[in-house]
């Protein structure tokens, strides 16, 4: 607790400053109207309550009176994973009372709500909830130890003026986070019109135009085809790759054609492989240090994500028929965004692919970063819907993505689209940082704000205005605003 406050200030403890801090009402909740609304811990999410959505319960009159809330009314959660968080009642709401995972707290009169609800929410009192709590696998404070929060408390005069000052802020800090989240949600979107554009041959259309007399990509796979069996190394006669019917496909630009993943495979044993199932590999094989496990996890939407699981040597030894490789595609065969994937980096050393990842080895002539563009472009994953199958956990088999259609450009516009999907992503790349930055930034800034409310320099003191978060809040608001504007301007 601040040792720092002004001289008028005093620190209370909760249970001073309440009239009453009371247990919920243990009962049922109903859907039906059968009485008054029965708020839970669950129905109060990020700092607001839908009324309509809260269920009902049975309740005598007499324990209705005791256990009714009113305004300005602070509940609490007092176990679970949500355990300290509370929430304010204002305004008029229905007849409710509250459930028994919740503590009320009602105030003194002379004690602003606003301005102790918004200590709750200050990094003080989440440091005083985190010492008090108990319980090792259900987490939990009782009414005893929030009795015993420690509470700054300002003039009653003063408490009106910093719960004024926090919300204007607040106000600020709000509308510069609505602008960085809908900045946010542009560039996903403008993300995804950059590779629908990559793999429909739109991006690349003044390219083409330069380069007329680039070979048709027909030839392009019908040489693949032919190195293939010419270079075949594995077992027993070479199996031709699947052909999948092109009929009901988009028309492609002149030059371009359709090829399967598994016509696009490396001439090499495993080139396309899933991982081992059942006992060969389970999660307790897992240690801290050894070959790689690739996992879903690894997969994000086109870029590696560096979850860790390692096993032995010698079990790596065992599985090599599932091995993948730097430079090579995993394919998620299970769960959103199907056919998902990414490249596996050259920092991964000896790795296998886990069951549902789907190691994918391109031939050489088919650039695996301009499939990776391919794979995860929303036109793809669009015709993909028809085949995968799987209530609740969307599935495809090893058969179903070799028979993945793909649109094929020749090397040269290949290797064009990469470098045009590269340079506008690393725009949006950079703006993504600058909006994570600004978003986490406007976290901590709440914090100061709370921090220099409840230490008295957030308003007038003494006659001396202390007041000193109000420029970094509209400087974050600007910032947010030029940000929405690079956005735009690259976006057009």
């Amino acid at each position: 607790m601040n040792s720092h406050l002004p001289k008028e200030w005093t620190v209370a403890r909760l249970g001073e400053l309440a009239t009453a801090i009371q247990y919920g009402y243990t009962e049922k909740a109903r859907q039906e109207q059968v009485g008054p609304r029965f708020l839970r811990i669950t129905d109060i999410q990020d700092d607001s309550v839908d009324w309509n959505q809260v269920p009902f319960c049975i309740i005598g009159d007499e324990d209705k009176e005791k256990y009714l809330l009113r305004k300005d009314d602070l509940v609490f959660a007092r176990t679970g994973a949500t355990v300290g968080k509370s929430f304010l009642i204002t305004g008029s709401i229905p007849a409710s009372v509250f459930a028994s995972y919740l503590i009320r707290v009602r105030l003194q009169p002379d004690i602003e709500p606003k301005y102790v609800s918004y200590f709750f929410r200050s990094a003080d009192y989440w440091r005083q909830i985190s010492a008090s709590q108990a319980g090792i696998g259900q987490p939990n404070v009782n009414g005893k130890k929030l009795a015993q929060i420690e509470i700054p408390i300002a003039p009653q005069d003063q408490q009106k003026q910093i719960v004024a000052e926090i919300e204007k802020q607040f106000s600020r800090l709000d509308e510069a986070v609505v602008n960085l989240k809908r900045i946010k949600a542009n560039l996903k979107r403008y993300k995804a019109a950059v590779l629908k554009a990559a793999v429909e041959g739109k991006l690349t259309e003044a390219w083409r135009k330069a380069h007329p007399h680039v070979e048709p990509a027909s030839k392009l796979l019908e040489r693949i085809l032919i190195e293939r069996r010419a270079k075949w190394s594995g077992r027993g006669k070479f199996k031709e790759p699947t052909i999948s019917e092109t009929n009901d496909l988009p028309l492609l630009p002149k030059s371009w054609t359709w090829a399967t993943v598994d016509q696009l495979a490396a001439p090499e044993p495993n080139s396309i492989t899933d991982g081992p199932f059942g006992s060969n590999l389970k999660t307790e094989h897992y240690q801290e240090t050894g070959p790689r496990v690739i996992r879903l996890q690894n997969i994000g939407d086109g870029v590696f994500v560096n979850e860790k699981a390692h096993i032995t040597e010698e079990h790596f030894a065992r599985l090599k028929k599932h091995q993948i490789f730097s430079g090579d595609l995993v394919i998620a065969a299970l769960g959103e965004n199907l056919p998902r994937s990414c490249l596996i980096p050259g920092s991964v050393g000896n790795a296998i692919v886990k069951a549902d990842c789907i190691r994918f080895k391109p031939y050489k002539h088919a650039l695996a970063l301009y499939l990776n563009i391919t794979l995860n472009a929303e036109p793809m994953r669009q015709r993909t819907k028809s085949i995968v199958h799987g209530v609740g956990r969307p599935r495809l088999n090893l058969g179903e993505i070799k028979s993945i259609v793909v649109p094929l450009p020749s090397i040269s516009e290949q290797q064009a689209i990469v470098a045009e999907v590269e340079r506008r992503l690393s725009v949006i790349d950079e703006l993504e940082t600058t909006v994570e930055a600004n978003l986490t930034r406007a976290d901590r800034l709440r914090q100061s704000i709370l921090s220099q409310a409840f230490s008295g320099r957030l308003v007038v003191q003494d006659g001396k205005d202390r007041r000193g978060m109000e420029p970094q809040a509209y400087s974050l608001a600007a910032e947010s605003q030029a940000c929405y504007e690079n956005d735009t301007r690259e976006r057009r």
